[in-house]
């Protein structure tokens, strides 16, 4: 069956189809298309002439694998799928159904006849438990809902109709958030309804299944609060406070417990402060984005875009996805929206505004902690769609032209 190729994750991947020494672990919240990208890698290998006898493919979800619970099962499994000579493509999806199975998966690596990649469960896969039980021997591919380019790639791949309006297509995807298979339901409603799915999903399989939660009401109170001030500066200090105001009462360890539940589920997205004078991190304050926007539009009757933290948002999980590590600048008084960092050498600073058109004073604002920067990396002012300025070499661009190109944050 042919797939929606997000080449964005299958270019990272590609130099490790054929290593047999590393387990290619790929993560992200739950919907978000893990399964389908490992499809895709079992396709590219197919048509790159690997025999399909050489291709194990096991979805532990599917009915007919429902009882592969334990590792003599799963190790049986895959030796009755493995041919006799050659390197074989081992495919595991929703690897944590088996209990222990890190002993049987790192068992196959040593053994160097299998390229191996699992999928897995978010809370489980990055709980520790990987890193312990194969020592290291792992690399691990983060997968995001789908960015704005692949948005507009997926809806011409199902034969959807797109907007000759970028801005309109744009807003459209703001509110609609980036789940490949939200994008198949043309009713609103019906989107919101399989949104709240898998938010109910995420915490029956990742979250209450593995992790003793004795108020749910209070940690879904947590969670509800979260989602509805994402991209707020904030410390637990003002959480608690501000949760006390709500009437959510907890303590702040508890609090500090249930924010990691969520950034392990892949829910939330910590960015935290860096300073730019003294190069340090800075500690106690940070913003937390959501994996995808469809999680606040889906839990909020209120269907108004503020485009404040609704694009730095996207933003954010666009320079994730394109493999940047992302910060908050501090310079001084000022604050940069974002540091953008890939490998040693693509470094990028960048300011995100609904509109840099409104003033004087709403113009210099934006590019004031950017003109106070020293040094010669690329710096960007992101708009939604305002007439493209030019002040000082900053680079001013409309997110919705950007995006769509996926373009990378260089000059």
């Amino acid at each position: 069956m042919s797939v929606y190729k997000r080449e964005n994750y299958l270019r990272p991947i590609r130099g490790f189809y054929h290593d047999s020494d590393l387990i290619k672990a790929i993560t992200g919240v739950r919907r978000c298309g893990k399964s389908c990208l490992m499809e895709s890698i079992a396709q590219e290998l197919h048509e790159n002439g690997i025999d399909d006898n050489h291709i194990v493919y096991l979805d532990l979800d599917l009915r007919k694998y429902r009882k592969i619970k334990t590792v003599d099962q799963l190790e049986k499994l895959i030796d009755e799928r493995t041919p006799k000579e050659g390197l074989t493509y081992l495919f595991i999806d929703e690897v944590q159904n088996v209990t222990d199975f890190e002993e049987v998966v790192n068992a196959f690596r040593e053994e160097g006849r299998h390229s191996i990649f699992i999928t897995g469960s978010n809370s489980y896969l990055l709980s520790g438990e990987l890193v312990t039980k194969l020592t290291g021997r792992y690399i691990e591919f983060e997968m995001f809902p789908l960015t704005f380019d692949e948005y507009l790639g997926m809806k011409e791949f199902l034969g959807k109709t797109i907007s000759h309006d970028v801005v309109a297509e744009f807003d459209e995807f703001l509110r609609q958030g980036g789940f490949p298979k939200a994008l198949q339901y043309d009713n609103p409603e019906d989107r919101k309804t399989y949104i709240s799915s898998v938010i109910a999903e995420i915490f029956q399989k990742d979250i209450k299944k593995r992790i003793k939660i004795r108020n749910v009401a209070a940690f879904q109170s947590v969670q509800t609060y979260l989602i509805n001030n994402f991209g707020a500066t904030t410390s637990l200090t003002n959480l608690l406070e501000d949760m006390d105001k709500s009437g959510i009462h907890i303590k702040r360890e508890t609090l500090n417990r249930y924010i990691t539940i969520l950034k392990d589920a892949k829910i939330l997205c910590e960015c935290n402060r860096f300073d730019l004078k003294s190069r340090r991190s800075i500690g106690g304050e940070q913003k937390f984005y959501l994996s995808d926007l469809g999680f606040y539009f889906a839990t909020n009757t209120d269907n108004r875009i503020n485009f404040g933290p609704t694009l730095e948002n996207i933003v954010y999980i666009y320079a994730r996805a394109h493999g940047y590590s992302v910060s908050i600048g501090r310079i001084g008084a000022l604050e940069c929206d974002f540091i953008f960092r890939r490998g040693d050498a693509d470094y990028a600073y960048a300011q995100v505004a609904m509109t840099i058109t409104a003033d004087k004073a709403t113009e210099d604002r934006e590019y004031n902690s950017l003109e106070k920067i020293r040094d010669n990396y690329p710096k960007f002012v992101l708009t939604r769609n305002d007439i493209i300025q030019r002040r000082n070499g900053i680079i001013h661009e409309n997110l919705p032209d950007f995006m769509k190109q996926s373009r990378a944050f260089s000059a």
